[in-house]
């Protein structure tokens, strides 16, 4: 891909902390200008009027009747059953040195 910008694999190799040898550096680069090219052709694509989504298929939330909300306890009451408390939460004993 022409068109692409050429990226300097030495620069993107020291951020990634990694070594490679030159035929490495040649074989990513040429896959990495591919990926751009790739992202031109997706900039080129109209796509005004088009909703975002996260999915391609339509996602809702499937609730059973049990799901629903139900009675909450007030803070104090929850904290009053707690060993140890600190402004309506509960203190737990540290699990990680």
């Amino acid at each position: 891909m022409s068109e692409t910008p050429h990226i300097d694999i030495d620069y993107v190799a020291n951020l990634a902390r990694l070594d490679m040898t030159e035929e490495e550096k040649s074989k990513l680069g040429s896959q990495l200008d591919d990926i751009l090219g790739y992202f031109d052709k997706l900039n080129s694509v109209d796509v005004e009027g088009v909703e975002p989504m996260a999915h391609a298929h339509r996602v809702a939330n499937v609730w059973r009747q049990g799901d629903q909300p139900g009675e909450t306890y007030a803070p104090e009451i929850l904290t009053g059953m707690a060993p140890d408390h600190r402004d309506n939460q509960v203190v737990v004993p540290k699990v990680v040195e």
